[in-house]
């Protein structure tokens, strides 16, 4: 389990929050290049779906974000959606992506 920063920790326990209060499969954060935080969760509707990471994602750019610098996802699954990854990486191909479980511990950051 890799350490992470404590602003990246911070954002796995903004994810697992997300995740908690809206009892969806996943919660995300990412964070801006200005240091501001963004959450969602998974969105499951009939007319439209998103990862909890494009929803954080697009809740950032709807804010006026320019980039991002880092982003975590909370979830029991053992990989990040592809989906999710690339709505991260159209803002920022260098932003690490923390996958974590449930439980916040740290199964992977991708770079």
């Amino acid at each position: 389990m890799p350490d992470l920063e404590a602003e990246d920790q911070k954002l796995v326990t903004l994810a697992r929050s997300s995740r908690a209060r809206s009892r969806t499969a996943e919660g995300a954060a990412v964070r801006d290049t200005d240091g501001r935080t963004y959450t969602a969760a998974t969105i499951d509707q009939p007319s439209f779906k998103l990862t909890a990471l494009q929803a954080a994602v697009a809740a950032a750019l709807s804010s006026g974000a320019e980039g991002l610098e880092a982003a975590a996802v909370v979830t029991s699954d053992a990989l990040v959606q592809e989906a999710s990854v690339h709505a991260v990486r159209d803002l920022a191909e260098t932003a690490s992506i923390i996958l974590a479980d449930p439980e916040g511990n740290v199964v992977e950051v991708l770079a």
